[in-house]
């Protein structure tokens, strides 16, 4: 089975949901990862949301976590029904019944994160509940615990200068901060904060000069460009991603990532969830011992 997956922007693939989301009108979706791939933990999506869209009330047997990348929808749970905008987030945990309709005003563009996949041989693993009671939705307020599941990120927010507490929407905590690395900066969205298990999902940010060495994990990660250019390697194999472009690494498949020369960002996420420790293992740091071994000589 491959270690890695790239899907190019240029052919993109959109199509009826199916029993992935029931009565579902106006909606389709594009699988960019899944189980056909060999994912183990993800099925990641584009969909598309038409401004007359709908769907029946559902549940599924996986956690279904999403951010918007442009336009707006509706999304109804027993927690609330929001009117999602550009940049907003949130998780359907496992069992939650749920509904999608389209706004009124604009299609909406959503990414996705499925985990377990979908399965086509369990009817994707989703069942039709009974309907939502129908109520006027409210808009993302990320000081709103009522509406817990839900965020909001805009990139704005991943410029380490715009970190003071006048200028955050909701106090300085762990659940806002910023973490920055040599030229990288990341912004946790969906995790176990928001009410995932299983998922992450974050916003990842280079400088022109940002880099990551070649790296693995025991986990599966998933990056769509959102805006500028990246160099990526997977495996050995060198590719040069845009915006619209996507790619998908497996367990233990070597990566590393370099900026052009001009900022770049892309969703990532991950599932399972990161571990406490050994989450990242680094080529560099294990060249680095059997370097010392030989010195010692010492054989590997």
């Amino acid at each position: 089975m491959p270690t890695s997956v790239v899907r190019r922007a240029a052919d993109a693939d959109y199509r009826d949901p199916g029993d992935l989301i029931p009565g579902a009108r106006g909606i389709t979706r594009w699988r960019l990862v899944g189980e056909p791939d060999g994912a183990a933990h993800s099925d990641v999506g584009l969909m598309r949301i038409d401004a007359d869209a709908g769907s029946a009330t559902h549940v599924h047997s996986f956690e279904y976590s999403f951010h918007v990348i442009e336009g707006e929808t509706v999304l109804a749970t027993p927690e609330a029904t929001v009117r999602l905008a550009r940049g907003d987030y949130g998780v359907v945990p496992i069992g939650v019944p749920h509904r999608w309709s389209g706004s009124g005003s604009s299609p909406a563009l959503i990414a996705d994160l499925i985990t377990p996949p979908a399965r086509a041989g369990h009817d994707q693993d989703t069942f039709v509940v009974p309907e939502l009671p129908t109520v006027e939705a409210v808009p993302v307020d990320p000081r709103d615990p009522r509406t817990r599941s839900f965020g909001s990120v805009v990139p704005e927010q991943l410029d380490p200068a715009r970190q003071s507490q006048e200028l955050l929407a909701v106090s300085a905590s762990m659940r806002t901060a910023l973490l920055v690395y040599s030229g990288i900066s990341l912004k946790m969205m969906v995790d176990s904060d928001l009410g995932a298990t299983l998922g992450t999902m974050f916003m990842v940010q280079y400088a022109p000069d940002g880099r990551a060495g070649a790296h693995d994990h025991p986990l599966e990660e998933a990056y769509l460009v959102l805006e500028g250019e990246v160099l990526a390697t997977f495996d050995g194999e060198e590719v040069l991603l845009g915006p619209g472009d996507f790619a998908w690494a497996g367990v233990g498949c070597v990566h590393s990532f370099a900026a052009t020369g001009a900022a770049v960002r892309w969703l990532e996420t991950q599932a399972p969830q990161m571990p406490p420790r050994y989450a990242y293992r680094f080529a560099r740091d294990w060249d680095y011992l059997r370097d010392a071994a030989a010195a010692d000589g010492l054989r590997s």
